[in-house]
């Protein structure tokens, strides 16, 4: 077992192409391919693009509100660091758990989404029944897909941060190409008709169909907050690093409302009604060839890739905080020696994602779900840390320093509120049984995990490194 209070010894490599690409490549993933054509259909063309705007716009003060906490506390974990300052041990716990939830609920999310593209690329490769869930067949050959894909990139982020932030540039790039093809040629060949309707007219109207699509918005946009989590191996002035920060949010709220713009433009209702994947059928309407809807669907496996890899990366580095301060077993906060990466929390997020595609397609809603109030609660908490400590500290060295700070704290508080009460009962797009078992499950697994934890280290040990990182900043 490590010695929990070893101090970090992480490298700082990461340069600023590498912090933008992390983040960029983490919010815009899998979800864009597989998720527009039921946030059209859910919401309508405009009213699809005003959930992601106004979830956006949410995302995007919570963003500022980490860009000013990054910069000032530049350590590792992050959501960890801020709320222990802030709010205390225990409510630092509940917050950085919760977002752990959230990286994990993605890694495990992008292993059941590689299986579900390489269908499309190959029609009829799964094959071998095991069983049946929610309706849904578990073929053998699927899950074998997702099973080798997450022991990949599980090695890739157990060799180093290097390897995994070279991966993540290359893998932008492509994503980047096939969009901006995508959405210059929707521009030029679509049709305004194909929009209609414009807003949702179902059971709730208008206002139903915008929330049941800004209840993706928080597990579509979760990503920018791995640059704090992976802070100790950023060679940035901190400065810079709130500045890219809010520039990944700024770029993702762009990708998404051009994507659905350029997806109503070429498929109607009808259409999208008959897609499995609607952004690489409106690719192949852009080109009338079939060749560009593999691309796209190319494109989508390297969102998937890019997805996966940060959520590696933030998941493993904010397990990593908590074991170090004596939140979780010590074991759980080893470096590897020469690597320089948190190999046991790697490996316990492998195990994970490694388990989801046992669970069939069906895993890929509850994850969504689960994992989404999980992001929005640690939101809610670093909100908070935010605003308490622009009153309580206000003059903590700040190098990026955020204008009308108190009001951006005040209202990100009150939207991440907001976004949390989505997924209660009585709200349209109130969780499911399942999904409160996940969520609910995993909450009650980590209390008992920090509750051997404080039994065996005491909080005077989380109490002083995190008085050490304070100095260091």
């Amino acid at each position: 077992m490590s010695n929990p209070s070893q101090p970090p010894e992480f490298v700082r490599v990461l340069a600023r192409a590498d912090v933008l690409a992390l983040a960029f490549g983490a919010m815009i993933g899998w979800g864009w391919i597989v998720l527009t054509g039921s946030a059209i259909l859910d919401g309508g063309s405009v009213g699809a693009i005003l959930a992601f705007v106004i979830g956006g716009i949410a995302v995007l003060l919570v963003g500022l509100t980490y860009a000013e906490l990054a910069s000032a506390m530049p350590q590792v974990g992050g959501e960890h660091v801020y709320s222990y300052r802030a709010l205390g041990h225990f409510a630092s716990f509940v917050c950085t758990w919760s977002i752990v939830l959230g990286y994990v609920s993605v890694a495990s999310f992008e292993a059941v989404a590689l299986p579900t593209v390489v269908e499309h690329l190959f029609p009829g490769y799964a094959v071998g029944d095991l069983w049946t869930i929610a309706g849904w067949d578990v073929k053998a050959t699927w899950v074998a897909v997702g099973v080798a894909g997450s022991i990949v990139m599980m090695a890739v982020n157990y060799l180093g941060i290097s390897t995994a932030a070279l991966l993540q540039k290359v893998v932008t790039g492509l994503i980047l190409v096939a969009g901006v093809m995508f959405v210059t040629g929707a521009l030029f060949t679509g049709d305004g008709a194909n929009m209609q309707p414009l807003f949702a007219s179902g059971e709730h109207g208008a206002f139903g169909g915008i929330v049941a699509v800004l209840v993706l918005v928080p597990f579509l946009f979760v990503g920018f907050d791995v640059i704090p989590q992976a802070a100790e191996e950023i060679n940035l002035p901190f400065r810079d690093i709130g500045k890219v920060l809010v520039l990944s949010v700024i770029m993702a709220v762009c990708w998404y409302t051009l994507i659905i713009l350029g997806t109503s433009l070429m498929l109607d209702n009808q259409a999208l009604q008959g897609s499995s994947l609607s952004v690489p059928d409106a690719m192949t309407a852009v080109f009338d060839a079939s060749w560009a809807g593999d691309l796209m669907v190319l494109a989508g496996i390297a969102g998937i890739i890019t997805s996966w890899n940060a959520f590696y990366i933030g998941g493993s580095r904010a397990i990593y905080a908590l074991a170090h301060s004596g939140m979780l077993p010590a074991f759980l906060g080893k470096l590897h020696p020469r690597y320089k990466t948190p190999t046991n929390a790697i490996i316990l997020i492998g195990v994970l994602s490694t388990a989801a595609p046992f669970f069939g397609r069906p895993a890929l809603v509850w994850l969504v779900d689960a994992g989404g109030l999980g992001i929005v609660l640690a939101y809610l908490f670093v909100a908070l840390s935010f605003v308490i400590l622009r009153y309580r500290e206000p003059d903590m060295p700040r190098p990026y320093h955020v204008g009308a700070g108190k009001l951006v704290g005040v209202l990100a508080v009150l939207l991440s509120l907001g976004m949390t009460c989505l997924y209660l009962p009585g709200s349209p797009s109130a969780l499911t049984p399942i999904e409160w078992s996940i969520f609910g499950g995993w909450m009650i697994a980590g209390l008992a995990l920090y509750g051997w934890a404080r039994r065996h280290y005491g909080r005077e040990m989380g109490d002083r490194l995190i008085r050490a990182a304070y100095e260091k900043s």
